[in-house]
């Protein structure tokens, strides 16, 4: 199943032209999700002659398989973060986010923003434990929260801590909208342009079709960076995967919601062409390390059916989102050996605004501008002491699905990144390596990155 409801009711639109020829540029970003939409339209608004890439078509990749939340509050993190990086860092990182939330809500046009009120819920006891901690936080923080008993859910909630105001939008039609932005600037957008071969040294991109770009500065924005094992970000990045299903209902909710404990659930509806949708999402895992991926649909339906009384599904579809073992993305120069190649991911399934938030850093990073968050979301950060131990457990599980899965999988094709064994996922008919997270089609053609070439099916 992969029925995504953002690609399914975007707007009508004329393809992007592939790249035919050889072209120079200022900045090449490589990857066509909000993250390099958003900072083509940055740099195009500086100035810069901007070339943007995508391997298929844009905003097909996690933007468009997204749950659509354009808010601050990602989920029970501003206690972790304000033990982890004190006061004024945790503080920034609500900053850069909320600024993301307003600038979507300054460029969106009809039905693509609406606003929302963001709410973490608890069902426990635990749960509304972490819900005072994180009230707290905000306390020290400054962020307006109110903690209190606030649903319109037909389920059984202890407490809830609200951020109001915030934002929930239809990415793809939001994304659609803010390429064109990109390009009356002046971006030049390629769609179904493959990097095949990359020659940092030379600032020269070579492309599946013989073509070539001749950069200045390159932006990595693909889903999972390509040349992740220079900064050793391959052993810094977890890859998980989630589901979401959506059934037409009638009444559409004031907010948008996401439990703190189990079970883990995200809500929230949207109106799209005058009827509305109610979202469930879920039942993640880390990517790549389970077959029977339907399971997680099927239990999604059952809560839309018993608990929402809401049938049939309509649409049904995943997201896979690479994380930092720290929790800030990564967004800036990527080595500090290579001050022109920067890069852009580790969002943990908060993308909207941090992809927009992270966009803004790394273009004022190009530009000149001086931005406060910079070294906070530098990939090249050290304190990696504390989370030395998740990184070793990511290699960890990379050597051993290497291994074993050439033992225990002997007939499924090898991913084309790093040589692990892929599983064959029956719930989106894809392959997935669980070393990485890349995804193949069923054809065999790449789905994800980090893999540029497809797997051999003989």
């Amino acid at each position: 199943m992969s029925n995504s409801l953002w690609l399914s009711t975007a707007y009508p639109r004329e393809p992007y032209p592939k790249l035919e020829g050889d072209v120079t540029c200022d900045v090449c970003i490589i990857g066509g999700g909000l993250s390099g939409i958003a900072n083509a339209y940055f740099l195009a608004k500086e100035g810069k002659d901007v070339i943007l890439l995508e391997k298929d078509t844009i905003l097909a990749g996690a933007t468009g398989n997204s749950t659509g939340k354009l808010t601050a509050q990602h989920d029970f993190v501003y206690a972790k973060l304000l033990k982890q990086f004190g006061r004024d860092n945790a503080k920034m990182y609500f900053e850069v986010n909320e600024e993301a939330v307003q600038f979507g809500k300054s460029i969106a046009i009809k039905d693509e923003l609406k606003a929302a009120d963001s709410i973490l819920y608890s069902q426990s006891k635990l749960g509304t434990e972490l819900l005072r901690y994180e009230m707290n936080a905000y306390k020290e923080l400054g962020i307006p929260g109110e903690l209190g008993r606030n649903s319109e859910l037909p389920i059984q909630i202890d407490a809830t801590l609200t951020l109001n105001n915030e934002s929930q939008i239809h990415p793809v039609r939001f994304g659609q909208h803010l390429a064109r932005l990109a390009v009356e600037a002046g971006a030049r957008i390629y769609e179904h342009s493959d990097v095949l071969l990359m020659d940092l040294k030379k600032r020269l991109l070579s492309m599946k079709s013989g073509h070539e770009v001749q950069f200045k500065e390159l932006i990595l924005c693909s889903h999972y960076p390509i040349e992740a094992l220079r900064g050793l970000q391959i052993m810094k990045l977890s890859v998980d995967r989630s589901y979401i299903v959506a059934a037409e209902g009638d009444m559409p909710l004031r907010g948008q919601y996401i439990a703190v404990d189990e079970p883990k659930r995200s809500i929230r509806t949207a109106q799209i062409d005058g009827k509305t949708y109610f979202l469930l999402s879920g039942e993640s895992h880390q990517a790549g390390m389970e077959s029977d991926t339907q399971i997680h649909y099927n239990r999604l339906y059952t809560d839309l059916q018993d608990v929402y009384n809401l049938s049939p599904l309509t649409h049904g579809w995943s997201a896979q989102d690479p994380q930092t073992p720290d929790l800030i993305p990564y967004a800036g120069i990527i080595s500090s050996s290579m001050p022109y190649v920067y890069l852009s991911t580790g969002y943990r399934k908060w993308g909207l605004s941090n992809s927009m938030g992270s966009a803004r850093i790394i273009s004022d990073l190009i530009v000149g501008k001086e931005n406060r968050a910079s070294e906070l979301y530098s990939p090249d950060r050290t304190g990696f002491g504390t989370f030395l131990l998740q990184a070793l457990k990511n290699t960890g599980l990379v050597l051993k699905e290497f291994t074993g899965g050439h033992i225990t999988r002997t007939d499924s094709p090898i991913c084309t990144h790093m040589g692990c064994r892929t599983r064959w996922n029956a719930g989106d008919e894809t392959w997935d390596c669980p070393c990485h997270g890349s995804r193949f089609r069923k054809d065999g053609s790449v789905l994800e990155g980090p893999a540029t070439k497809p797997l051999d099916l003989k």
